[in-house]
């Protein structure tokens, strides 16, 4: 299955493995308004399958994302004044809802990650819940050279993978690190000398194990890692009565028991 939204981003799923590729290879994947389009609606798209294991973002052409492509998305007046006010909205927008809306699907979601990682980028990137990079690629946290703060989820999303202070200086810097560097410091978990393929393998690992406990582990810790330890305890016995004796939980218990035979797990149950 194939398909195509706003001419910038490309999804396709292939045994319950979504492939989602930002298209604008030619202009090194520049964030503009079709594009935050195109991958809120393949959010949408990929929220209505339950049969989605996991989900792989990457950029076609020589980068991964090169960040917002600020003269298109400025050119028109009228709409980036309505841009504009939305800041003032009291819910997130689409620029958050860009990044940040691939924590809230219920199966894990990995950025492949060459070139250049930008801005925009990297705070995509950093909505994925593990991020694969070349060695080379290029990362930064670069709203400050343009004299702004990351606003597409960036503070929400940095301060689960690194400290305060490395946050603080990569943001006041502007600094470029390499992808080496950037798993050195947190932003990225692997380095691979083909992120897609290091990817895939990942992804069909993850899709041997029950697509509900999976699903429940996400939301468990992304909902517990900031909270306080009762709270933390709280949630592990509420996503714990969401997964016990469901059929998927006991076609694992009965894999364990038959040395791995593979009965197929059935479609995902667990939303959030």
């Amino acid at each position: 299955m194939q398909q195509e939204f706003h001419g910038r981003v490309r999804l396709q799923i292939d045994d319950g493995i979504a492939r989602v590729t930002l298209i604008r290879g030619d202009r090194h994947n520049g964030v503009d308004i079709p594009m935050l389009q195109g991958m809120l609606a393949a959010q949408r798209a990929l929220r209505r399958r339950r049969d989605v294991r996991c989900a792989i973002i990457a950029g076609d052409g020589p980068s991964f994302c090169a960040g917002l492509d600020f003269k298109s998305v400025l050119r028109n007046k009228l709409p980036a004044l309505l841009l504009y006010l939305r800041l003032y909205s009291p819910v997130a927008n689409m620029f958050q809802r860009f990044s940040v809306g691939w924590r809230q699907l219920p199966f894990p979601v990995i950025a492949a990650i060459h070139g250049n990682c930008f801005g925009a980028g990297i705070q995509l990137a950093l909505g994925a819940d593990v991020r694969i990079a070349t060695a080379d690629a290029q990362l930064s946290i670069m709203e400050s050279k343009w004299g702004l703060v990351p606003d597409m989820g960036g503070t929400v999303l940095l301060r689960d993978v690194v400290s305060l202070d490395v946050a603080k200086e990569l943001t006041f810097t502007s600094r470029i690190v390499s992808g080496a560097d950037a798993a050195a410091l947190g932003l990225v978990t692997h380095v691979a000398d083909d992120p897609l393929d290091a990817a895939a393998a990942l992804a069909a690992e993850i899709a041997t194990r029950s697509p509900d406990a999976v699903a429940a582990g996400k939301f468990l810790l992304q909902r517990s890692w900031q909270a306080s330890p009762w709270g933390a305890l709280a949630l592990e016995r509420r996503y714990q009565r969401k997964v016990m004796m469901r059929k998927n939980q006991r076609i694992s218990v009965a894999r364990q028991q038959r040395g791995g035979e593979a009965k197929p797990f059935a479609a995902r149950e667990l939303k959030r």
